[in-house]
């Protein structure tokens, strides 16, 4: 096979080791078939980059590994930057995997090159094993339509943000938002015009929120953003924000001209909330807002 890594390393510039360490070696290899049977315990990529931190530093000690995919949107750091590091982008034939980095105080020996070279091949196949699952999670958790994330995703994602926010003790909101009169769209248009507006709506709602806030489609012309470290008047600003943008925004779909308003509720998390329990909080104002003329936001009561 091939070898299918490329190192650059700055601690090439500095001493090394005078030849080849047999003893280094017979570890190494022994070391690699331990390697091999620890990462067949996850398919996570963050944890198989810290198993393998971890059983290499039984070797060659390091004060730091960062594994990069921007495929994937992958960044995962372990330890603490340091001086010196050995760099290498991970290949299994043509197939790209993504880039590693060792770090430390002290350089690294040719031998200790050497040794991480032959116990990187112990990595790439449980790597590409743990890439190709997370991007099979993260197709079945987008909207095949809009392209942004699905009910399944909201669901799974909003249990993770409840108990962030309750282990730190910060904070966190909803908005739910719906299109007003869109079955009028589809039945005087039709849905290949109904398709673009949600899909415009999509688009517009993404110019307006921040960064960290995560934009779900929930069914049908129903939109989620879900909001960390954000108590309820922050979330009330972005919905009206995103409020008024879509209705100052007229858009063409196909020849069809629409202008487009959609009415919003938002609830921010309280002591001993469940998803459902914001969800609902949520839910209930954004029938409030549509109750009372639509193209309005209403906020969770107290």
């Amino acid at each position: 096979m091939n070898k299918p890594l490329h190192h650059i390393a700055d601690a090439l510039h500095g001493p090394t080791h005078a030849g080849k360490s047999t003893v280094l070696s017979e570890l190494t290899a022994r070391k690699a078939l331990e390697i091999t049977q620890s990462l067949q315990t996850t398919l996570d990529p963050t944890r198989l980059i810290e198993l393998f931190s971890m059983e290499v530093g039984t070797l060659i000690v390091h004060q730091g590994i960062r594994y990069q995919n921007d495929d994937l949107d992958l960044d995962v750091k372990q330890g603490h930057q340091a001086r010196h590091s050995c760099s290498y982008k991970l290949n299994i034939g043509d197939e790209p995997l993504g880039k590693l980095t060792f770090r430390r105080s002290e350089t690294f020996s040719e031998a200790e090159i050497e040794a991480l070279e032959q116990l990187l091949c112990s990595l790439l196949y449980p790597l590409r094993n743990a890439l190709l699952y997370q991007d099979a999670l993260q197709l079945a958790q987008k909207d095949p339509l809009t392209g942004i994330c699905n009910r399944a995703a909201l669901d799974e994602m909003l249990q993770r943000e409840l108990s962030h926010t309750q282990r730190q003790g910060s904070n966190c909101a909803l908005i739910i938002m719906d299109i007003d009169h869109f079955k009028t769209i589809n039945d005087k248009y039709g849905h290949i015009i109904g398709d673009c507006a949600l899909k415009a709506i999509a688009n517009m709602t993404s110019l307006c929120k921040r960064d960290g806030d995560v934009l779900f489609r929930y069914g049908g012309e129903e939109f989620v953003v879900l909001m960390r470290d954000t108590e309820l008047d922050g979330a009330y600003l972005l919905a009206e924000r995103i409020r008024n943008y879509i209705e100052t925004h007229p858009f063409t779909c196909s020849g069809a001209d629409l202008n487009i308003t959609v009415s919003i509720g938002v609830s921010s998390l309280r002591e001993h909330d469940s998803p459902v329990s914001l969800f609902a909080r949520a839910d209930q104002a954004l029938y409030s807002a549509k109750k009372n003329g639509r193209n309005q936001v209403c906020v969770a009561q107290a």
